[in-house]
């Protein structure tokens, strides 16, 4: 047994980013997001998650280095989960409902090299930078530095909006889709940086690692037990501890993501029975805001959409 070190053959570092390469080879025409009018398919999303990680290399973005982001659950939101770490760097998802000074702080404290800002939150993001900016200027620290600001329009009805040259779909469409990802070698690189909501005091930053994040991603996939191909709507945060690894896990099962702007009864109900949905997650807030849903809000449901806790039909989400 003392020959048999460790190989390719035999042993290889554990990361979720493997699932989304399985996933284009073994899912690879199978639909792997819908946004109200835009669909990618699994290999699409390999390519272009592939073609990020390049653009962010052409940035600079090394190792271990911070990316950004401010968004809601789009299509941007869950590649970055993916292309990220594919450029050997740290994602950190912003809680969309803090203010400027907390996000500022966040910025500051996790030395983010890129900050992507989705062109709702360009203002609240504007006041942050505007914050941080003042804050260096009196620490005096050289070493540090203010983050590259990439806005994320909106891929299915673009609005112009920017802030600062770099646009994402533009990097997107710049990278190298033959990039090779970085190699982890090291399954306890971190993989994901997430901060307390900071209601007590200043946000807390917590690290993933590849490995705990795999392991994670498993463990809730078997718990739940997700079969293959699952359309899973995103009414829960990416930003909440990265959608509770299920940004991960979907790619595991090859499933199909419906992402949505915005949580509403209008929303949910709609791309339940458009896309026949099977899971979500919903925490007892979400629950409300169906069960509080007005009469023109609502769609029928004729399929059963599961939760992790528990399961809920049209009949018992309706009635």
């Amino acid at each position: 047994m003392d020959r048999l070190p460790k190989c390719e053959a035999n042993y290889v570092p554990l990361t979720p980013v493997t699932f989304l390469k399985r996933a284009s080879m073994v899912y690879g025409d199978r639909t792997s997001i819908i946004y109200a009018g835009v669909r990618f398919t699994w290999h699409q999303t390999y390519q272009r998650c592939r073609r990020l990680a390049s653009a962010l290399r052409s940035l600079n973005v090394c190792k271990n280095n911070v990316v950004s982001v401010l968004a809601p659950n789009i299509p941007a939101m869950y590649e970055m989960h993916f292309a990220v770490p594919m450029a050997g760097a740290v994602l950190n998802t912003i809680n969309t409902r803090l203010d400027a000074k907390n996000i500022a702080n966040i910025l500051r404290h996790s030395e983010a090299k890129v900050f992507f800002i989705d062109y709702m939150f360009v203002p609240l993001a504007r006041d942050a930078l505007r914050l941080l900016m003042d804050d260096l200027q009196k620490s005096g620290s050289p070493e540090m530095s203010m983050p590259l600001v990439a806005v994320i329009d909106d891929i299915d009805l673009p609005t112009g909006v920017r802030l600062g040259e770099l646009e994402y779909e533009q990097l997107v469409y710049q990278g190298n889709p033959g990039y090779v990802p970085e190699e982890i070698n090291d399954e306890w690189d971190p993989i994901a940086l997430n901060y307390t909501s900071g209601t007590t005091s200043a946000p807390k930053g917590v690290v993933y690692s590849h490995r705990g994040a795999y392991l994670s991603t498993l463990s809730l996939i078997l718990g739940w037990e997700m079969k293959s191909e699952p359309v899973y709507l995103w009414s829960l945060p990416m930003f909440h501890c990265n959608g509770w690894t299920f940004t991960w896990g979907v790619a595991a099962r090859g499933g199909t993501n419906v992402c949505i702007r915005n949580t509403t009864a209008e929303e949910m109900y709609k791309n339940m029975a458009l896309h026949k949905v099977t899971h979500m997650c919903c925490a007892p807030i979400v629950f409300n805001i169906l069960l509080e849903a007005k009469p023109q809000e609502h769609r029928h449901i004729t399929n059963t959409v599961e939760n992790p806790h528990r399961w809920c039909t049209a009949s018992s989400a309706t009635s």
